[in-house]
């Protein structure tokens, strides 16, 4: 077996000569090719711009939109979302997945109002402050809404960059990302307008969003093909390298879907940490027979009927998930921990998205 080689550490970078240049490139072709048309876009309003940068972490543009309109019909404020409960947020973030960031989302919105009456502190510094938003989320609302000269490094941009300058170091050091951060600084506009500003970062996103793909990247629309260390070898796909990558796994949850006799069904709060954190569920059980022991004594096998079986996807894992039907007459608490929900209610709640279809599947 062939050894492994160690992670590749960064190399000191030297100041970039011909930085403005790189930043004058991407300014000038935001403004005549870049993205203008996203509601999130054309605004310097930090809660809209927050909100949009918080969905679209590790989601697509087209998922993203019809979330983003209906959270700012339901709370168009920063104040609204504060006031909202936790069960509501999850209710309108359900099927977005990543949970996490929803918590982290309304506890964010509750700090703006708590410590900062309501608004967004205009530092990137002071942004991180606050539950949810990191580096690049931080820079990215600094550098939008109040023009401050701060660099982002979110996904698309390290690719941009990387290819650019042909940063070989291996992104799995956090070492080596530092460098990458301080590239990203040295690369700003200097002296840059808040309109420049929020021009070049909105150009670093829409070029690694439309034209710096991570698959087959179009570097003839590029405009700064010409000084980009990846293209000149003609290898850009190899750009960014990263070579710790999580791996995918498995998992079977057998899931009770019971109905009483007015047709409610019977959901359950999932644990605070975990998956589906916080969301409202159907019981889950590892494998049948725990479902079965989990009846009231008096039920029989002979009383379950199994639907199909199916796949849900998550990030690292597949979900094999086993529905088992279930109807009581009783209309007696199954546990503790859940209640019965009628068509009306369930709608309301945070759902998995497969529980959500399987349920809507029912009516």
């Amino acid at each position: 077996m062939a050894a492994v080689a160690p992670l590749r550490e960064a190399a000191p970078v030297p100041y970039l000569a011909n930085a403005g240049f790189f930043a004058a490139q991407v300014v000038r072709w935001q403004r005549s090719h870049g993205r203008s048309e996203l509601p999130w876009q054309n605004t310097r309003d930090p809660y809209r711009v927050w909100l949009s940068e918080v969905m679209l972490q590790q989601t697509q543009v087209s998922t993203v939109l019809a979330y983003f309109a209906r959270f700012l019909a339901r709370f168009p404020a920063v104040a609204d979302l504060a006031a909202a409960t936790e069960d509501e947020v999850l209710a309108l973030w359900s099927g977005l997945g990543y949970y996490s960031r929803a918590r982290n989302m309304h506890r964010c919105a509750q700090e703006v109002v708590a410590r900062f009456g309501g608004e967004f502190p205009r530092t990137a510094e002071a942004l991180q402050s606050l539950p949810g938003i990191g580096r690049s989320t931080a820079a990215a609302i600094a550098a939008f809404c109040f023009g401050e000269r701060v660099a982002i490094l979110d996904g698309n941009v390290k690719r941009v960059l990387t290819r650019y300058i042909g940063f070989e170091a291996d992104l799995a050091s956090s070492a080596n990302e530092r460098a990458l951060w301080d590239i990203a600084t040295q690369l700003l506009p200097p002296a840059a307008s808040k309109p420049e500003m929020t021009a070049y970062t909105q150009g670093l996103m829409d070029l690694g969003a439309t034209v710096c793909t991570p698959r087959k990247p179009d570097c003839g629309a590029c405009p700064a093909a010409a000084d980009c260390a990846a293209h000149a070898r003609g290898e850009p796909e190899r750009f960014p390298v990263k070579t710790r990558k999580l791996k995918r796994s498995a998992a079977a949850l057998w899931m009770l879907v019971a109905r009483d006799a007015a047709g409610r069904v019977w959901l359950e709060k999932r644990p605070a940490s975990g998956i589906w954190a916080g969301l409202y569920c159907l019981p889950c059980f590892d494998d049948r027979q725990a479902l079965l022991a989990a009846l009231p004594a008096h039920h029989k096998e002979s009383e379950l009927h199994d639907a199909p079986a199916f796949v849900h996807v998550l990030t690292h894992k597949d979900l094999h998930l086993h529905p088992v039907g279930w109807t009581t007459q009783e209309g007696a608490r199954i546990s503790p921990h859940g209640a019965w929900f009628d068509a009306q209610a369930w709608p309301g709640l945070g759902l998995p998205a497969p529980v959500r279809k399987l349920l809507q599947e029912l009516d």
